[in-house]
């Protein structure tokens, strides 16, 4: 993958000779690369050498999520950013920024959560922040509800500019309609991010009338 990644698209007969491995060797890893999806196939005829009318060589290149398996540099990126603008405009401009993410995060989430009943609410954020690589679920609680998300992609970042987090959470509170309370963050040393939604009346009053049509469904 780093010889394509730096060489463009490949053949196997390229790669082979390039890493000193057979044809045979090198097509049963780009084949496992590709059942995978991080290599894609284009047909391509070899550069440098002369054919016929037959069928062109396949050439192999990363797809997106190859190239994402290599390490990158968007955290580091993402800090350098923050840090400039907290020193060229102020602290000011850091929450502004993470205000607008919180907001646009609303913006894409609101929808799926504005017609659902407030009982099932944690439930419905919790799969779409899954949807969108948090890994979070979401569990009771004495008193209320849990929603638990065990990947935070930039917990890195967030470890220097709190503002991120505290943007995150009032953007929940403003989809599920009342207060909420962060319990524990990635980006603080803890094992998960929680957020902690107390029950409502209406919650109370909804949970209720659920177990009262179920008992009389039975």
């Amino acid at each position: 993958m780093r010889t394509i990644m730096h060489e463009g698209s490949s053949t196997a007969a390229q790669l082979a000779e390039r890493l000193d491995l057979t044809p045979a060797a090198v097509r049963r890893h780009l084949d496992a690369l590709h059942e995978e999806g991080l290599v894609e196939i284009a047909a391509v005829r070899d550069r440098g050498q002369r054919r016929g009318r037959g069928r062109p060589a396949k050439a192999f290149a990363l797809t997106d999520e190859g190239r994402e398996a290599f390490e990158q540099d968007y955290d580091d990126l993402a800090l350098s950013a923050l840090r400039f603008l907290a020193e060229t405009v102020g602290e000011d401009a850091v929450v502004a920024f993470a205000r607008r993410r919180g907001e646009e995060l609303e913006r894409r989430l609101l929808p799926l959560i504005e017609d659902t009943a407030p009982a099932q609410r944690p439930e419905v954020l919790a799969d779409a922040l899954a949807e969108d690589g948090f890994a979070a679920s979401v569990r009771r609680a004495p008193g209320g509800t849990q929603v638990c998300q065990h990947h935070c992609p930039v917990a890195h970042v967030a470890a220097e500019f709190p503002e991120l987090c505290e943007a995150e959470t009032e953007a929940f509170a403003r989809m599920l309609g009342h207060h909420v309370q962060r319990l524990a963050t990635i980006a603080h040393g803890d094992g998960v991010c929680t957020t902690y939604i107390p029950d409502t009346p209406a919650d109370v009053t909804t949970t209720t009338a659920l177990t009262t049509d179920e008992r009389t469904t039975r």
